[in-house]
């Protein structure tokens, strides 16, 4: 009777890969044997994840059902006319990730697995910078230590004059098969080579500074542009500036983050910029020019006659460059009114002459 291995790992025939894999997973954890499941159900799972996990074996499947090998697919014979007990074939980059490492799921035998990351590690870097350079923009030097590219043989490995050979353990392959016993039988897995580390190639002499990992402390410096707008606390991202790993694996990348010093009488507001300003009552009352600082440098603000203490006005176009749209914000400027505590007999009399 064919089986169905769709209903087996509870998904849909139209299901993707990941969602394929997700399932296994889940299911796998629920019936591992280490861990009180059903043996026999466990060996199901994985009879029905092989074959759909496997885009040519699964498009068989699809069209023949479970008996696509020559009626051999009954346990594990369908999967190279192998029984279970005489082995299965798993790649350990497939399932590495069950229960913290396919080790887990037979007792911890596992070990040797070599988890290769997507990309180095990422590095943030703190920078101040002043109010007028975040509003208008500015190219900054910056230097940090990093796990660089090794400058003696240049991310090789080797040493000067020497060459690179092909690893004879795994011809060059990076993986090398072992063979494994376990409750479930005999599993041969897939690790990285223990010689090469996964990388196919050997040094013929390895790097003095290194010691053939192709890697070393090294100083970076170079010019960051930081775009007019940026706000304190956002991050700038540059690709490939953070750590190197493994050869073949993308550095990380740099995240410079920055802070911007306060200004002494400006204050930031999105894109706007806010100031307060004193006039005296004379100026209030008859008018007059006020000179203030702004982000374009002094300018020369009209008071009208009459102004009221906590007016505020509004300079166009004076403020933070738009970081993200075109432009720029605002500049309002709030005047305040400052009362004399005392004045003189003859102002006095001026003012009283004035209120009547």
């Amino acid at each position: 009777m064919s089986k169905d291995y769709y209903n087996t790992l509870g998904v849909s025939k139209g299901a993707s890969a990941d969602e394929i894999k997700t399932a296994f997973r889940k299911k796998a954890h629920q019936h591992h044997p280490d861990k009180g499941g059903d043996a026999e159900k466990f060996k199901e799972l994985n009879e029905a994840y092989q074959v759909l996990s496997n885009p040519e074996k699964r498009q068989q499947y699809d069209q023949f059902g479970s008996d696509f090998q020559n009626g051999q697919a009954g346990g594990y014979g369908g999967f190279g006319g192998q029984g279970f007990g005489g082995g299965m074939n798993i790649n350990m980059d497939d399932l590495g990730d069950l229960f913290g490492g396919f080790g887990d799921i037979f007792g911890g035998f596992g070990g040797g697995r070599s988890h290769r990351a997507s990309k180095g590690q990422d590095l943030i870097l703190d920078i101040k910078i002043d109010f007028k350079e975040a509003a208008f923009g500015v190219e900054k030097e910056i230097s940090y230590p990093r796990v660089g590219a090794c400058p003696s043989c240049q991310g090789s490995g080797a040493a000067t004059g020497t060459k690179v050979n092909t690893c004879k353990t795994c011809n060059g392959n990076g993986r090398v098969n072992r063979m494994q016993r376990t409750i479930l039988g005999n599993i041969q897995t897939q690790t990285a080579c223990p010689d090469c580390h996964g990388e196919g190639k050997i040094p013929e002499k390895k790097c003095a500074n290194c010691q053939g990992t192709g890697r070393a402390r090294v100083d970076e410096k170079f010019t960051v542009k930081i775009p007019a707008g940026i706000d304190s606390g956002e991050s700038i991202r540059i690709a490939g500036r953070g750590e190197v790993s493994e050869k073949g694996i993308p550095a990380g990348d740099l995240l410079v983050r920055v802070k911007i010093t306060p200004h002494k009488k400006l204050v930031r507001e999105g894109d706007d910029v806010r100031s307060v300003e004193t006039i005296d009552v004379r100026t209030a009352i008859l008018g007059g020019k006020l000179e203030l600082e702004t982000l374009d440098g002094t300018y020369n603000l009209k008071i009208p006659e009459g102004t009221q203490p906590n007016t505020v006005f509004r300079l166009k176009e004076r403020g933070i460059t738009r970081l993200r749209g075109r432009g720029r914000g605002d500049h309002f400027v709030e005047v305040k009114v400052e009362i004399p505590k005392t004045i003189s007999r003859q102002t006095k009399k001026a003012l009283e002459g004035l209120i009547l």
